[in-house]
This record gives C-alpha cells, sequence and structure tokens, in this order.
C-alpha cells in the first residue's frame, strides 16, 4: 500500500471519528472523556481530571482495530 492510501483512510478514519463524537451525543451515546470512572478532583483553584475508564476504552478499541486489520492482511 503506498503512502498515499494510507495517509487517504487515516484522514477517512480521523473523519468517521470526528463525526461519530459529534452525533453521539443526539444519539444518546455517554460523552467520550466523561464515562464513569474517570477520575475528577476539583481543588479551591484547580482541577485534576484522569480519563482512565476512557483511556482502557480506547485501548481496546484500538487493539481491537489492529488485530483484525493484522488478520484480514
Amino acid at each position: 500500500m503506498n503512502l498515499g492510501r494510507l495517509l487517504v483512510l487515516i484522514g477517512l478514519g480521523v473523519a468517521g471519528a470526528g463525526l461519530l463524537l459529534m452525533l453521539g451525543s443526539k444519539l444518546g451515546l455517554p460523552r467520550l472523556g466523561r464515562l464513569p470512572g474517570d477520575i475528577v478532583y476539583k481543588g479551591k483553584n484547580s482541577v485534576f481530571y484522569f480519563p482512565i475508564t476512557t483511556s482502557i476504552l480506547i485501548s481496546v478499541l484500538l487493539t481491537l482495530i489492529v488485530s483484525l486489520i493484522q488478520r484480514f492482511r
């Protein structure tokens, strides 16, 4: 696969993910980055946010996508 085709596929994937994030709230999907299990600490003058659940979910999804691509290659 040449570099141009790979860049187009990556761009389409990013655009699809963006559309899914935009339409997700209208479809009733939980907002990515504000899932239960994400850690939020609010102090007097600061906020600490650590999206642990979101990170794990994205890691699992990317692992599945990469394994599917390798299987069909």
